[in-house]
């Protein structure tokens, strides 16, 4: 016996928050038709069992735990459908928190060491930026001051 799309989009949805977007994907992909995805959708958000802003919240968390940076998550966010408007407040690049997260990625990758020749310079801004971190803050972790707690 098959399930519902109902009971397909809230077995995704206990599992952990979605955005609309990966909703329809998952739906599509497994094989229901776009007008009962569109009415699912709809009752889902009217349920409050799916929330863009919930996602949003949840994502930014997740992924700022893993180390990475405001840029790399806006970047994805886009990606899963979020608008610029939906996450800019929540993802608050203006946030200390941010640097020590990027302090954190440093350490944890290349200890209390600061880079003395130019091409490990390099290497470890390259390194940072890919995590998401603008390369202007990345420039800054040079010296052993933006390293020590």
């Amino acid at each position: 016996m098959s399930r519902s799309i109902n009971e397909v989009a809230i077995a995704a949805l206990a599992r952990r928050e979605h955005s609309v977007l990966e909703i329809k994907r998952k739906l599509k992909h497994k094989g229901f038709n776009e007008g009962e995805i569109e009415e699912s959708i709809a009752q889902l958000i009217e349920n409050n069992l799916l929330s863009e802003e919930r996602f949003t919240e949840s994502y930014i968390n997740m992924r700022k735990r893993r180390g990475y940076g405001p840029t790399r998550i806006a970047q994805e966010l886009r990606e899963r459908g979020i608008s610029e408007e939906c996450f800019d407040s929540y993802l608050d690049r203006n946030n200390g928190e941010w640097r020590e997260v990027m302090r954190d990625q440093y350490i944890k990758k290349y200890g209390q060491t600061v880079a003395a020749e130019y091409s490990e310079k390099a290497k470890r801004a390259k390194y940072i930026q890919s995590r998401g971190f603008p390369l202007d803050w990345v420039f800054k972790l040079d010296s052993m001051d933006e390293l020590e707690y």
